[in-house]
């Protein structure tokens, strides 16, 4: 959800670093990001929707939410945060700088890491001090005096390997139907563009049945859940270093037409492509090497 990235940050000086947690960890967190944003003119930036949860911690400054996705969640600012999928865009501030890190957290990662059903997070930011209590402050504080994003990243490993349960085995946590599980892989697997009625088929529920055991899991229904996905993907497309034109975008990732990807831009992030593409410059970043690597 949340972008570090301001209009102003090839001015103000920013940093992008990337990498890929741990082989035993991407089940529950496929990426993990390293930044820095320099001071800039007061502004608001649009937290758009993606299929993976954002889990921030700031190692300086905080992240403001003057609008949560869900409008009747209050606002608040975070040092410390998880941001629950959603299909509506969350108003955040910006301009002050900030130091900090962001993951792409799964559904399946807030179950195992956090102990919650992704559903209960949907639309909404939530402090991680009331998701890991006192760990919180002592991770911030290990993070923040660590040298190095790559020294960062291996710190993040093994803090987020001490969360997972003993007799965790595999991808899915205990308790999840394993249906569940299923339709959200067909549905990555297709792009967002399984038809809900052929996947509810596969599954073996009814539509009805399915959309009310996926929302509960993971906080949106199969259909949201798969335009959400269709829409990351567009959003990761136009973000890497050879940004294709819209219309390929739009055909690559299963839109009718480049009209449909216009329109998801309207509705998801309330703004459109050249105006969200306008809110970051930065749209590469380098990979930190990994100690030892």
């Amino acid at each position: 959800m949340v972008a570090p990235a301001g209009p102003d940050a090839r001015e103000t000086g920013h940093e992008m670093i990337r990498a890929r947690p741990a082989a035993a960890l991407q089940p529950f967190v496929t990426a993990y990001s390293g930044y820095r944003t320099g001071a800039a003119e007061p502004g608001t930036h649009q937290g758009v929707p993606s299929a993976h949860l954002t889990f921030l911690l700031c190692l300086d400054g905080t992240v403001e939410v003057l609008r949560m996705p869900d409008p009747a969640r209050a606002p608040g600012s975070f040092v410390a945060m998880v941001g629950g999928l959603h299909d509506a865009p969350a108003v955040i501030a910006q301009g002050a700088p900030q130091t900090g890190l962001q993951l792409r957290l799964t559904w399946r990662g807030a179950r195992v890491l956090l102990g919650v059903p992704a559903g209960e997070l949907a639309g909404d930011v939530v402090d991680l001090a009331a998701l890991l209590g006192r760990r919180t402050a002592p991770l911030l504080d290990r993070l923040a005096t660590t040298p190095g994003w790559a020294e960062r990243f291996a710190l993040l490993d093994a803090a987020l390997a001490g969360l997972v349960p003993p007799g965790q085995r595999g991808a899915d946590p205990a308790g999840t139907a394993p249906e569940v599980g299923y339709a959200w892989d067909r549905l990555t697997a297709t792009g967002g563009t399984l038809r809900i009625g052929a996947l509810a088929r596969e599954v073996g529920w009814s539509r009805r049945h399915l959309a009310d055991r996926f929302r509960r899991e993971v906080g949106l229904s199969p259909k949201a859940a798969a335009r959400v996905i269709r829409f990351e993907r567009a959003c990761d497309l136009l973000r890497g270093p050879r940004r294709p034109a819209l219309a390929e975008v739009a055909a690559r990732c299963g839109y009718v037409d480049q009209a449909h990807l216009a329109r998801d831009f309207r509705d998801l992030a309330g703004l459109t492509a050249t105006a969200w593409l306008a809110e970051r410059p930065e749209t590469t970043a380098p990979t930190a090497p990994r100690p030892g690597a």
